[in-house]
């Protein structure tokens, strides 16, 4: 494992379409904003936190976004979500209603704005509304700069960046009258790169742009934040698998737990999606509704030492 191909590897696995360690420690105690607005609990059962909320994702058919489905779902959202594997979206619906949760896969590409349209009109049409957006899909080219092609740089671009504008664009009408929260998948990437991440790196600077300037524009009916992930262990660290000699299953996972804890400085592993999810969930409810306008990094504190 060291030749170039593998410390190429090693060194850009922060990378960030996944997101970090230590959800948890955000913390959910209710503040006076939450006591006053809260439905009172039906008898019999503890109340939900986002029961009858709306809630739509992006790229939803793996890894955070399928994560943070199904905790909205169990949380008691209607989730409408998308994605352009359909065979994983009807995956996921299913298994949400397994679980007495209501959820509805429609396909759509984030980088076709009559898609993006389409499916936030049509999960607001069924389900009466929309409360809250995850706007998560995301792609990642991990290539030097010099080897990438203008069309992979503009894919990286078009996905991440240019797919968070249109989203949020058609998402606003339907909160705009009632309020919301717009919540965004950015990066640690937005704050410390590595070799081969100059596209992904590109888009979400661009995506905290976004933020920053629509929570001045959508205040203060509408807050918007990035959840600014570090590690997490998904399909899109996986995909790094390549850059590295072969490997069996087993060694794989031995080299990226060997990874995590030479490089994520404080908790020294990765994170799991579940963890994400419930960051998500912290950052939507009514508990942050002073937060808006920024980039919010969880990522277990892999960068608290630069």
């Amino acid at each position: 494992m060291g030749d170039e191909r593998g410390a190429l590897g090693r060194r850009a696995m922060l990378t960030g379409g996944a997101l970090a360690a230590g959800a948890a420690g955000l913390g959910m105690a209710a503040g006076p904003a939450a006591a006053r607005t809260a439905p009172a609990p039906q008898a019999g059962r503890a109340q939900r936190r986002y029961e009858g909320k709306v809630v739509v994702i992006t790229g939803a058919t793996s890894g955070i976004g399928r994560a943070a489905a199904i905790a909205f779902a169990r949380e008691g959202a209607k989730v409408g979500f998308c994605g352009r594997r359909e065979n994983l979206g009807r995956e996921v619906q299913a298994e949400i209603r397994r679980q007495g949760g209501e959820a509805t896969y429609i396909r759509a590409d984030v980088r076709r704005p009559d898609e993006v349209k389409s499916f936030v009109d049509r999960v607001a049409r069924r389900y009466g509304g929309l409360d809250v957006a995850l706007n998560n899909a995301g792609i990642q080219t991990f290539k030097p700069l010099r080897d990438q092609t203008v069309e992979e740089f503009d894919a990286t671009l078009e996905t991440n960046t240019r797919g968070v504008f249109l989203s949020i664009k058609h998402q606003v009408p339907h909160m705009e009258e009632k309020g919301g929260v717009i919540l965004v998948t950015g990066s640690s990437n937005e704050f410390a790169s590595r070799p081969g991440l100059s596209s992904y790196s590109a888009s979400k600077g661009g995506v905290s742009g976004i933020v920053r300037a629509a929570a001045l524009e959508l205040g203060p009916k509408i807050r918007v934040v990035s959840l600014a992930p570090g590690t997490t262990d998904t399909a899109m660290i996986d995909a790094q698998r390549a850059f590295y000699p072969p490997m069996s299953d087993e060694e794989w996972r031995r080299e990226k737990a060997r990874w995590a804890q030479a490089n994520v400085d404080g908790l020294k592993r990765m994170a799991t999606p579940d963890e994400m999810a419930t960051a998500a969930l912290a950052l939507a409810s009514p508990d942050m509704s002073f937060q808006t306008g920024v980039s919010v990094l969880v990522d277990g504190g892999a960068l608290a030492g630069l």
